[in-house]
């Protein structure tokens, strides 16, 4: 167990700003415009901080980007919970995929997906955000493989079930989808993409 400090040490000025405030409009905007192309100064605007005060509170760009797509990714284990109390692994599936169908169609946040924009390519100075993005997919992937194999090792989906290719093939239909929120798709296109992206699941379902 942590023990309290005994001895008084000396505490930074304190924040003069909502910190969980000031993160979700730094996701906004990174989720907006991606993580180079947005600038400390485009970060400070739309925060409402000082530059100074950005970098006392999050350390710096990076460090920032990386707090807020935390905040856009959410609570893995939650998510994988939600995966696993769905009646099957193809309407897990599928609730994901219209939740992504309306999410990035939202009325006030930036169309797309931030994960899939915000870092898709970028120079060199970015590759741990790329990679960190990366990363966020890869674990994304691997819950989706586990609810498939629970299904598989259930009886519910043949044995020869790949689940590896349905993970994949999960991944890539909402990187799809957010490229078309970005080109202006409406809400009811990505809900048929999504409804057709499990149909082929029933030729593995028991």
């Amino acid at each position: 167990m942590r023990q309290v400090p005994t001895s008084p040490r000396k505490t930074g000025r304190p924040l003069s700003f909502d910190r969980e405030v000031v993160l979700e409009r730094a996701m906004l905007a990174f989720w907006d415009s991606g993580y180079e192309t947005t600038s400390i100064s485009d970060l400070t605007a739309a925060m409402g901080v000082t530059a100074p005060s950005l970098y006392a509170a999050f350390g710096n760009k990076q460090q920032l980007f990386m707090e807020a797509m935390r905040r856009y990714a959410g609570d893995r284990v939650a998510f994988e919970q939600a995966m696993r109390q769905a009646p099957s692994a193809r309407e897990a599936v599928a609730g994901m995929l219209r939740g992504a169908a309306e999410l990035y169609t939202g009325d006030t946040t930036p169309r797309g997906c931030l994960l899939a924009s915000a870092a898709a390519t970028g120079s060199p100075d970015a590759s741990e955000v790329r990679a960190a993005v990366a990363a966020e997919r890869r674990e994304v992937r691997e819950i989706i493989m586990r609810r498939i194999l629970v299904d598989i090792a259930q009886g519910h989906l043949a044995p020869d079930t790949p689940a590896p290719m349905l993970a994949d093939l999960t991944l890539a239909v909402t990187q799809g989808m957010s490229v078309l929120a970005r080109d202006g798709a409406d809400r009811e296109s990505l809900l048929a993409v999504a409804e057709a992206a499990t149909a082929s699941w029933g030729h593995y379902e028991v």
